[in-house]
């Protein structure tokens, strides 16, 4: 048997060794465009920010490397330029020379992977203009970020590869502005936890500009110039684009393989195209959604591992099934962390999910342990059957942790309350005995209980003027460093027993403190003495967070500010 694999990084090169490990007699020839066949992709940004220093270090296997252990015949800078199905062959290009022949295959696995999105603005084209996906685009990079002269960029796009380039552009000592189309960073996660992110990127010497829509660039005297639709242009010596990805699904469009969403290559749960003989990993594809059952385009190198390794053991005769997937994600944001899995509340709200949230601020361990730090934690769950749909979290130490726990119970079909139940480790260095997830858990337990009910950060607009009584149970010393606006009572929750008496019953009660756990007992002590009482999700630790990054965004656009001049 004679196995054609068409790109190598994640999915390519994880088939082509799985398949030599079930195979050992059968021909693997890997096509790999660029020149370098498997490598650390999303390591490729530490390189230009000098995490890692060493280029060698990039690279995982080569083709020598390949050839010796497995016995894999590795062709890098030659690229597949069409299939002919019916004679089960493909036209093949040596980048180097020029020179064309064919390849015949028994099984094909087209592993080709994203391109970078290029908008159609002028001067996109300019050599001053980068984008980040091979290992040849991060040497590139940093070689213009360290040569003479050069002292800014701007990075267009807040997803991950945008704020990691920008991380490590600052990291290079360049001056850095973030343009973000949207609201917020990282479209996965909402505005509310991205909020901890703007202001910590902002922290870093980050110009962030949000609700920057990119309109075009100019250059003048050697210098780019980025034309934004909302704010002023920004200038700089060299621009990235970050702005996404779309499916490189060109070669399996022209040899009439079905093509589904995003321009996505379609495959079942074996990986196999709609030629039973072509199989699809990677970047390229659509697998299932497991939150919402649909199809979804999911660029992330652990679904891509996993596919190639699906791909290979059905070719080998293996019955396996990929059965998709729910977008686990952990970022590094400087020296915060932030972790996501599953849907967000604007995809929730589209596929019309009938939801509840949760929003807590917990400790990453027990609190008498020294160098324990806060996190902030949000999870969406059906209120039908409790079903969690999505976590998000940032913080510094213990996040990723969580996530993945929560990952887990996702996949195995727990529902939120059953985190409550859950025995994990504990020792004071590393969790509390009522571990962050547990939790979760607790607090989903009380609103689906009735035990209390919750407002949000995006109710308080509603709440001016209304005819409802707003109370801060934080102690009088942290009310006095900041309060939420409205909040213009202050009673400590030691104290509410002897002076409940203060607070009129006749009206709703809207409770704050710092992280949510002093106001949900205040919320019980009053409920069970008649009071009509809600807590606020988070706590001011929240709302101080979205209120900063809401200012900063508008003096970023009203105020002019460019760090990068």
């Amino acid at each position: 048997m004679k196995v054609v694999i068409v790109g190598g990084v994640a999915g390519g090169a994880s088939a082509a060794a799985r398949l030599r490990r079930l195979d050992e007699n059968a021909q693997i020839v890997v096509f790999e465009r660029t020149g370098y066949v498997s490598y650390a992709n999303c390591g490729l940004p530490y390189y230009i920010g000098g995490v890692i220093k060493d280029r060698e270090d990039l690279t995982l296997q080569t083709p020598q490397s390949f050839k010796e252990r497995f016995d894999i015949d590795v062709r890098v800078l030659t690229e597949v330029v069409s299939i002919d199905r019916a004679a089960k062959k493909v036209a093949v290009r040596d980048l180097t020379t020029g020179a064309t022949y064919e390849e015949s295959y028994d099984k094909l696995i087209l592993s080709p992977g994203a391109r970078p999105i290029v908008p159609d603005v002028k001067e996109a084209d300019s050599d001053k203009i980068y984008t980040l996906r091979t290992v040849e685009d991060t040497f590139r990079i940093r070689d213009a970020a360290i040569s003479k002269g050069v002292r800014s960029a701007v990075v267009i796009g807040g997803g991950f590869i945008g704020i990691e380039t920008a991380e490590n552009l600052r990291e290079a000592g360049l001056y850095v502005t973030l343009v973000q189309r949207s609201g917020h960073v990282l479209s996965p996660i909402d505005g509310d936890i991205a909020s901890f992110l703007h202001n910590r990127i902002r922290k870093f010497g980050v110009d962030l500009r949000l609700n920057s829509a990119l309109l075009g660039f100019e250059e003048e005297g050697g210098r780019i110039r980025v034309l934004l639709k909302n704010g002023q242009p920004v200038e700089a010596d060299m621009a990235i684009l970050a702005i996404g990805v779309t499916p490189e699904s060109a070669l399996a469009k022209e040899a009439g393989l079905e093509i589904g969403v995003k321009g996505s290559i379609v495959v079942n749960d074996r990986m196999q195209t709609s030629d039973p003989d072509i199989y699809a990993v990677g970047d390229a594809v659509s697998i299932t959604n497991t939150v919402t059952g649909g199809k979804a385009v999911i660029s992330l190198a652990g679904p891509a591992n996993k596919q190639g390794r699906v791909a290979a053991d059905n070719i080998a005769g293996v019955d396996h099934t990929y059965k998709g997937s729910h977008a686990a994600s952990v970022l590094k944001v400087f020296d915060m962390t932030a972790a996501f899995v599953g849907i967000n509340e604007k995809t929730a709200k589209a596929a019309g999910i009938d939801y509840d949230k949760i929003i807590i601020s917990p400790a990453s361990h027990a609190s008498y342990y020294p160098g324990g730090k806060v996190m902030t934690v949000k999870v969406l769950f059906t209120n039908t059957d409790r079903k969690i749909i999505g976590a998000q979290a940032v913080g510094f130490d213990g996040v990723d942790k969580r996530i993945d726990v929560i990952a887990t119970a996702m996949q195995a079909g727990m529902k939120v309350t059953d985190l409550a139940d859950l025995d994990l480790a504990y020792a004071p260095p590393y969790a509390s005995a009522k571990d962050p997830v547990n939790m979760v858990g607790f607090v989903a337990e009380n609103v689906l209980e009735g035990k209390v009910k919750q407002f949000y950060y995006e109710d308080l607009p509603s709440l001016k003027g209304a005819d409802v009584t707003l109370l801060d149970v934080r102690t009088a010393e942290e009310y006095a460093r900041g309060h939420a606006e409205g909040f213009n009572t202050n009673i400590p929750v030691d104290e509410l027993r002897d002076r409940a008496s203060e607070i009129d019953r006749s009206k709703p009660l809207y409770l704050m403190c710092q992280s949510g756990l002093r106001s949900y007992i205040a919320c019980r002590m009053l409920m069970q003495k008649g009071f009509d009482c809600y807590n606020f999700a988070g706590g001011y630790r929240l709302y101080s967070s979205i209120a900063k990054s809401e200012f900063d965004s508008a003096c970023a656009t009203d105020c002019g500010v460019n760090r990068a001049k």
